[in-house]
């Protein structure tokens, strides 16, 4: 029996349930073990310590460590090699310090999203919300793409297909943890997939086609980090090997694989995630060989969350000058509607809304349903 089918318990757009259960004892049908026990914490209104009281802890017992190991070191006259074991000791140290230190950041956004936090971390194959999942009936763009090309002359269209501005787009995105704490209490690895189409569903003079389909797995080591810029906290650290194709056959087919950085900040209900790649190249048989000059080589994105509502807002670019010079800006909003019905708002501006359209500009809203978003 899933959560959402008992009295009480229902999804949210986080993935958690959004949970009011009678007695506890109802909580006990739950299959899943991290909704059953967030169900377990709401009966019996357990309350947890802010994620400022978690960094403030942290911060405590990272200083108490260091002048633990002050007060141990070994005078400076001391054998090269006593101090170079205290040294290497001190770097690897499994003290009591550690357990609070690695509870930094328990209960921010980055944390709800990665399970960062030593006390957060959920077990292996626990399917997680990834990237916002949504129905849009109406995607509208300014331009259509009805020729697409590319330099390879195999994946250029001669002749233009009969599409229509105005069409659907769906979005399905999840990830599980395969791995956790490969090193020590931190260190976990993930796997997700990330589906969205574009369907010219009012299209019946051409059979209503599903447009554009993109398909993107993705497996991805990410590590809790615990450092502070200007009143931001570095939560995390990753890389990932990410594949992103459309599944097509020539001249429609395009595809690149990328090796992705990434860096996570928080505050509050802030979250700003850095992510830089490096495309594999694909050799002679390449769908798209300049699609860094229109996809970019890094992307930024800016995330508020507050009452149910969450703004994002996204921008890439080819970090080049002149002719490659190309790049992108897409601003989302979610928000409630009623319960757990929840509106989606999607503003697209610049080049490679899909793979098709990597080296198309243009203008794209869409407007829609909500089901998960991005915190």
């Amino acid at each position: 029996m899933c959560a959402a089918a008992l009295p009480g318990v229902a999804a949210a757009q986080d993935g958690k349930p959004n949970i009011n259960p009678a007695t506890v004892e109802a909580c006990a049908l739950i299959e899943i073990d991290a909704q059953r026990l967030a169900c377990y914490d709401t009966a019996i209104q357990r309350s947890t310590p802010s994620t400022r009281q978690a960094d403030a802890a942290a911060a405590q017992a990272k200083a108490l460590a260091k002048q633990q190991r002050e007060l141990d070191a070994p005078p400076a006259d001391a054998p090269m090699g006593e101090r170079f074991k205290h040294s290497a000791g001190a770097m690897f140290a499994d003290d009591d310090y550690d357990a609070v230190r690695a509870n930094a950041g328990k209960g921010s956004l980055l944390d709800s999203r990665w399970e960062l936090a030593a006390d957060s971390k959920l077990g292996v194959f626990q399917m997680r919300a990834y990237k916002p999942v949504y129905l849009l009936p109406a995607f509208w763009t300014s331009k259509k793409n009805e020729t697409p090309s590319s330099p390879n002359p195999d994946n250029t269209v001669t002749v233009a297909q009969d599409l229509q501005s105005l069409e659907a787009k769906f979005q399905l995105s999840f990830k599980t943890k395969f791995v956790e704490n490969v090193f020590g209490d931190n260190g976990d690895i993930w796997g997700a997939y990330t589906q969205s189409s574009r369907w010219q569903v009012y299209n019946g003079d051409a059979s209503r086609p599903f447009r554009e389909t993109n398909y993107e797995p993705e497996i991805m080591m990410v590590f809790r980090t615990n450092y502070e810029i200007g009143g931001w906290h570095g939560r995390l650290a990753g890389l990932s090997l990410n594949h992103q194709s459309n599944g097509r056959g020539d001249p429609l087919s395009r595809s690149w694989n990328r090796v992705i950085g990434q860096v996570g900040f928080d505050r509050e209900n802030w979250a700003f995630v850095v992510r830089p790649w490096y495309r594999i190249p694909d050799g002679n048989d390449d769908d798209n060989p300049d699609i860094e000059n229109y996809m970019g080589r890094g992307d930024a994105t800016l995330t508020y969350s507050h009452d149910g509502h969450e703004f994002s807002l996204m921008g890439r670019h080819s970090l080049r000058g002149g002719d490659e010079s190309h790049g992108a800006l897409q601003a989302s909003w979610g928000f409630p509607i009623d319960r757990n019905l929840r509106g989606h708002i999607e503003i697209f501006h610049g080049y490679g809304e899909s793979l098709i359209d990597y080296n198309h500009k243009a203008t794209y809203v869409g407007l829609g349903i909500s089901l998960l978003e991005w915190y």
